[in-house]
């Protein structure tokens, strides 16, 4: 089944000390990349956030307002999507790959969509949606000030469960528990 992809790169990092969470280096790559070829298979990829240096072609957008949260960066992408899926992804997950993408996108079948969900059934920002279910959603809540939550609240989602896919970082001590040779620096504040 063909999707595009919303890449969610925007955020502060505020528990990471302003540290750019896109830059953060784990296994040696920064997540933006990690989390690029983990969407590789996307007829589109919009990168909702600061332009960076990638590796390959994407469509860059911002959220409004900057800064705004997932629900704000997921409407500010979906202006770029055509294809009748969308993979949302927080660029701070570090363990999703191609083939978790291929299940969530597999895993929607007649269902409004799918998300990652860890072993206490907690949902995870990396999901697979029909886009018109998301448009619609948005079209009744707004974006600004509207929690992922609220977003997909009586949805009938598949929930696929990944305890690697759903860890995500929002800490020191999280980027240290994942990876004790990753490294975020003062360098990689987001300006």
């Amino acid at each position: 089944m063909d999707f595009d992809a919303v890449m969610l790169a925007g955020g502060g990092g505020r528990r990471l000390g302003g540290v750019d969470k896109a830059a953060i280096i784990v296994g040696g790559r920064p997540l933006l990349e990690r989390a690029l070829d983990a969407v590789g298979d996307a007829q589109n990829i919009v990168v909702v956030g600061p332009r960076r240096h990638v590796s390959r072609e994407v469509t860059w957008a911002t959220e409004d307002p900057p800064g705004g949260g997932p629900v704000a960066a997921i409407a500010a992408g979906l202006e770029y999507v055509t294809a009748r899926v969308v993979v949302v992804l927080g660029v701070d997950h570090p363990f999703v790959e191609a083939a978790t993408v291929a299940r969530l996108v597999h895993a929607i079948g007649g269902q409004d969509g799918a998300v990652i969900v860890d072993p206490e059934g907690s949902p995870a920002l990396v999901g697979a949606y029909k886009k018109v279910v998301l448009r619609s959603r948005l079209a009744v809540l707004g974006a600004s000030g509207v929690s992922m939550k609220s977003l997909v609240t009586g949805l009938c989602l598949a929930r696929v469960e990944d305890a690697q896919a759903a860890i995500d970082i929002d800490t020191t001590e999280d980027l240290q528990e994942i990876s004790p040779d990753s490294r975020a620096s003062p360098l990689d504040r987001d300006d």
